[in-house]
């Protein structure tokens, strides 16, 4: 295991309501990943489809899920059976919140 800044720098623009007019160059987003990974990203690619990511992009949890998919597809030998809650459950392995109830999370899956 290694410790390990995702970003080096990023400014996000966001705005609260204000009527404050600023130059557009002032509202894009900027993130410089570090170095370190990048690195990582470089060593460990996860084939996919760029174009369903683009479409996925405005849904974070459902290109979360997605993402995750195609990694356990690649990586994956055989059948392999992964539960939905618990220490090596999807829930963990996504990294999701804890939600009340346990059909909450299946209903929002099936969404």
């Amino acid at each position: 295991m290694a410790r390990f800044a995702f970003l080096r720098e990023a400014q996000i623009w966001f705005n609260r309501g204000t009527t404050l007019e600023a130059p557009p160059q002032y509202f894009e987003n900027v993130i410089v990943l570090s170095e370190e990974f990048y690195q990582e990203v470089l060593a460990h690619p996860i084939p996919t489809d760029l174009e369903a990511v683009k479409v996925l992009s405005g849904a974070p949890a459902v290109l979360d899920l997605f993402m995750w998919l195609c990694h356990r597809c690649f990586v994956s030998h055989g059948d392999e059976a992964i539960p939905l809650f618990g220490k090596y459950g999807l829930t963990a392995q996504l990294g999701s919140v804890e939600y009340s109830r346990a059909r909450r999370f299946r209903a929002m899956l099936d969404q």
